[in-house]
């Protein structure tokens, strides 16, 4: 097993191609997809042919950066995944920040904890000078965590999806959040 981090209660590791069936898992339920597609039933050929070989592609081609799988280290169970990587159209400076976590990870603090470890390594080991993340308008839950980490609303913005793809409450928009290294250091506690 790789581990890219841990933290009080975290591991972060990389994926492996072992890890379809978990991923279909956290994918198949409507709940934690509600923001995402609708709750639509996820497809486990596309997991295999195309979201896990693009997890593992991360690994090679960007040092630090990637897909991580999140477990519980009191269970060793699979509670679902952090991002931090550049979207294509931004600098390799800047990544994403980003989770998908099972319900029953939810409220227990484990966005918020491994959130706050990948922007502390950003910042003070990979020479991160800014840090992203969005979500639909309408997720409370995740704002509440972009707020947590000191992120700051930087904008709402419209995509544009098929009618069959759009998710309840996407007349409201999406948000981004944003935390630079200076606000990230004025903002830690000692």
């Amino acid at each position: 097993m790789h581990v890219f981090l841990e933290t009080e209660r975290l591991i972060l590791r990389r994926f492996t191609e072992n890890d379809a069936d978990a991923l279909f898992a956290l994918y198949d339920d409507p709940a934690v997809m509600k923001y995402l597609n609708g709750g639509r039933p996820a497809d486990r050929a596309e997991i295999v042919d195309l979201d896990l070989p693009a997890f593992l592609g991360y690994y090679e081609r960007f040092p630090g950066y990637g897909f991580w799988a999140a477990i519980e280290k009191r269970t060793d169970d699979f509670l679902g995944w952090f991002h931090f990587r550049p979207r294509p159209q931004d600098p390799p400076d800047e990544p994403e920040l980003g989770y998908r976590l099972h319900r029953k990870a939810w409220g227990r603090g484990y966005g918020t904890e491994g959130s706050r470890a990948l922007l502390a390594k950003g910042f003070t080991e990979l020479g991160v000078r800014r840090v992203t993340a969005s979500t639909m308008a309408v997720n409370d839950r995740s704002r509440r965590v972009m707020e947590k980490l000191g992120m700051k609303l930087v904008r709402t913005y419209f995509e544009e999806f098929p009618e069959h793809e759009r998710a309840p409450g996407s007349e409201h928009g999406d948000v981004e959040y944003a935390i630079t290294r200076e606000e990230w250091v004025s903002g830690k506690p000692g």
